[in-house]
């Protein structure tokens, strides 16, 4: 009796749970939901299903018909990170699309047909890492699109047709992750250089803006030519693909990073205004050791936040450190406990003074050496195993017991003659036969790739010859 009553609470209460599981669990009939992905791409959607899997953490309706979203258009996806958008038919989106959404890390809108990005697009997006507008019809980006944004990586905005660009929005305090920016393959011939120049470093490091309508003048000129000089990778990667056009005429358009005589009476400015400063210094270490990289800038307040970018481990803070071996300390100092050969490369680190507003960048190139007695010690070991090979050889040749006179010698044996039979004859050949080709397809080819390596140097500005 006392069984019964307790059993039938639970199981009203299983039951309860099972159903309320199942209608948030529900799949729409044109999508593919595998775990924690619900996939409605190339569906033929004019809108998005009403029921999506509540635990939903990446959900793609790419390739479909969609024109409009609703104000809390994914309220019921608590735990949506990745949603893709890409190649509908949206021309804007209304306020509050993303509202309750604010765990988006990813988010694509590329191929559609938006046209102005409004400041109120992705208000409350502040976890969004990585933003996707290429190939859309953007004319024209608000000053405040991307304020909240502070946790953003990398956004893309190239194959669109702006004019202008709020660069004086990014700072470091603002985006202190930002280290791309694409602004490539759009339409502007004007950009306000002081605002470029302000930027973050990581910033400039990121910046591509190959293929626009650039107007060539001397300002233009001295901060494409710094960053050529720091081997910036937007500059590397797309050297042809940067011109200009001389007077506004795209007739004479000319790759100033290959034909600079244009520019021969220009003098080449400081490209980074402060307060933001740049110190290069490097460290020689070797594997193993206890390696310590301090932040010092010229900021002088006592309350600086402080944040690494390591080449190895990505960006490193107080708070996102979970590695035993690696210790980052109020004073902004980097402490690798033991540091490997894949630990060289640029460390940048990024004091901030939010009170004030200001910023500084320090720079240590790191150069991590295999131990010095490996190398040596594994030869020294190989040459030893070669010389004792060799003794042991030639003991086994000249050094065989003498044979005794008195001793009886056994008869050699009898060697049998053979006979002719075309049938064995016939069987030895193919055995061979199959051997050798048994031995040419069990070879095997080894590919070794090229090892590349990066050097930070330190750049002076200075005239240009």
């Amino acid at each position: 009796m006392t069984c019964a009553l307790y059993q039938g609470p639970l199981l009203l209460s299983l039951l309860l749970l099972s159903l309320l599981h199942s209608s948030q669990e529900i799949c729409p009939s044109m999508c593919l939901c595998v775990s924690d992905t619900a996939s409605c791409s190339s569906s033929g959607l004019a809108k998005l299903p009403k029921t999506l899997p509540f635990s939903s953490v990446t959900l793609d309706v790419s390739h479909n018909h969609m024109s409009w979203l609703g104000p809390g258009s994914f309220k019921n996806l608590p735990r949506l990170e990745n949603l893709r958008l890409a190649h509908n038919q949206l021309t804007s989106l209304d306020p509050g699309v993303f509202r309750n959404a604010s765990g988006l890390r990813f988010l694509d809108l590329s191929s559609n047909k938006l046209q102005v990005v409004q400041q109120h697009y992705f208000q409350g997006l502040w976890r969004l890492e990585e933003l996707l507008l290429f190939n859309n019809k953007i004319t024209q980006v608000e000053p405040g699109t991307l304020t909240g944004l502070s946790s953003l990586k990398k956004a893309y905005f190239s194959l669109n047709q702006i004019t202008h660009f709020p660069f004086f929005s990014i700072q470091d305090h603002s985006h202190p992750f930002l280290t791309m920016l694409d602004l490539s393959s759009n339409r502007m011939s004007h950009l306000k250089w002081e605002d470029v120049k302000a930027l973050p470093g990581l910033v400039q490091r990121g910046l591509y803006l190959h293929n626009n309508s650039l107007i060539c003048d001397c300002t233009m000129y001295s901060v494409f030519w710094h960053w050529d000089l720091r081997g910036y990778d937007p500059l590397k990667d797309f050297t042809d693909e940067h011109t200009c056009s001389i007077n506004g005429d795209p007739r004479s358009s000319i790759r100033f990073l290959r034909q600079n005589r244009y520019f021969l009476n220009c003098t080449v400015e400081k490209a980074v205004s402060q307060p933001v400063t740049v110190l290069l210094s490097n460290v020689l270490v070797s594997e193993g050791e206890r390696v310590r990289l301090d932040c010092q800038t010229s900021l002088m307040s006592t309350d600086l936040s402080f944040t690494w970018f390591s080449p190895s481990k990505g960006y490193i803070t107080q708070t996102s450190i979970n590695d035993t071996l690696i210790s980052l300390f109020a004073n902004g100092t980097l402490e690798i406990q033991a540091v490997k050969v894949n630990d060289s490369g640029l460390y940048v680190c990024t004091a901030l003074d939010i009170k004030q507003g200001l910023n500084a960048t320090r720079e240590v190139n790191v150069t991590v050496l295999p131990p010095a007695g490996e190398s040596f010690n594994t030869g020294y070991t190989t040459l030893l195993g070669c010389v004792v090979t060799l003794v042991c050889i030639l003991v086994y040749l000249y050094m065989t017991p003498c044979r005794c006179s008195s001793c009886k010698q056994p008869k050699p044996p009898l060697i049998p003659i053979a006979t002719y039979d075309p049938s064995t004859l016939t069987s030895a050949f193919s055995s061979s036969v199959r051997d050798e080709s048994k031995i040419q397809t069990d070879k095997h080819v080894a590919f070794v790739e090229p090892i590349i390596s990066e050097v930070a140097e330190e750049w002076i500005p200075e005239r240009l010859p």
